[in-house]
């Protein structure tokens, strides 16, 4: 196991979570785990639920760093980023431009395909024209293209019960998004691997496959406790484990991650290594007791607590590295 950081003493962490994204009741998870995990190692803790006045509350605080434990807009995508980079104050993980690219999952082939990175193809498509025409050949798969943890997401078959064309009143993300994104259905296995900074560098932790018990890894499927089987380390030749770690380092230091990232995949194993495709690089992931990154940390050796510091300790650096650079300019 690496050596993991200690942070400062008497340091004062303020835990920002909640706000109104779908993934709210998760970020509260995330953020109250971090924080009594903070209290239980001797850390002063300051809980902050988003709302619209957040600013003047962090500002109020004046804490030494904030641990960003929200999840989706605008705690994921730049927004809140940009907020503290001009308040002046460290947080944990990714910055705005990476936060702005890793949100957007066409953004995100943009960026990571041209470096070697297996994605999905795909395009943009107007809800509206669903109700005339499939954009690809059934099986498609269609996603918001800036929501996380699954939100939003339809699987259109010949069987499904959408409609042929789709329905205007079947259920589905055309109701509530003007824009989806329309990807070819990969069938196969779904898998993920966690990268976390380390003082010595990131280091890719292991590769979980996950079984949903039903359907497919949807948003219950993810947060529901009994609805899906983590299987930690996935029982996977070594070699699609390998290049698992290997493009999920790839993908968190080309898209300029910071602190952890996690990045999912789809294998088709009959068609071995061809078969594998990034999904996307999650800047965020979560911190519940159900979430696949304390699960992989664990797994490689490193508690919840050790797991939290750590990250804490890669944004101080970074922070660091931001005021230099600052001050030299």
């Amino acid at each position: 196991m690496t050596d993991l950081p200690t942070l400062p003493d008497n340091i004062h962490i303020a835990v920002l979570m909640g706000g109104w994204a779908n993934e709210r009741p998760v970020s509260l998870m995330s953020g109250e785990g971090v924080a009594k995990a903070l209290e239980e190692r001797g850390h002063k803790v300051t809980r902050i639920d988003m709302d619209r006045q957040v600013a003047a509350r962090i500002a109020e605080v004046k804490p030494d760093v904030v641990f960003n434990a929200l999840h989706g807009v605008p705690g994921e995508d730049g927004t809140v980023q940009g907020m503290l980079d001009l308040m002046g104050v460290a947080y944990t993980h990714s910055g705005l431009a990476t936060s702005v690219i890793a949100i957007d999952k066409q953004l995100t082939k943009q960026a990571l395909v041209p470096h070697g990175i297996p994605m999905p193809g795909g395009r943009i498509v107007k809800s509206a024209d669903l109700f005339d025409r499939d954009p690809l050949p059934r099986p498609y798969v269609l996603k918001p293209v800036n929501e996380g943890s699954s939100v939003g997401v339809a699987i259109v078959t010949d069987e499904s019960n959408h409609g042929n064309p789709i329905s205007r009143s079947a259920k589905g993300p055309w109701q509530d998004f003007a824009e989806l994104l329309a990807e070819p259905y990969i069938k196969g296995r779904e898998m993920t691997a966690a990268v976390v900074d380390f003082p010595e560098g990131p280091r890719a932790l292991a590769v979980t496959e996950l079984k949903p018990k039903s359907g497919f890894y949807d948003f219950d499927a993810k947060y529901t406790d009994g609805l899906t089987d983590h299987v930690c380390p996935a029982d996977i030749p070594e070699h699609i484990r390998d290049l698992c770690l290997e493009i999920a380092l790839k993908a968190h230091k080309v898209l300029g991650c910071k602190g952890t990232s996690r990045t999912d995949f789809r294998w088709d194993e009959e068609e071995g290594e061809d078969g594998l495709f990034v999904l996307e690089t999650n800047t965020q992931p979560g911190m519940t007791p159900l979430s696949l990154v304390p699960e992989q940390a664990k797994f490689a050796g490193i508690e919840y607590g050790a797991l939290v510091e750590t990250i804490i300790a890669a944004a101080l650096r970074d922070h660091k590295v931001k005021v230099g650079r600052g001050s030299d300019g």
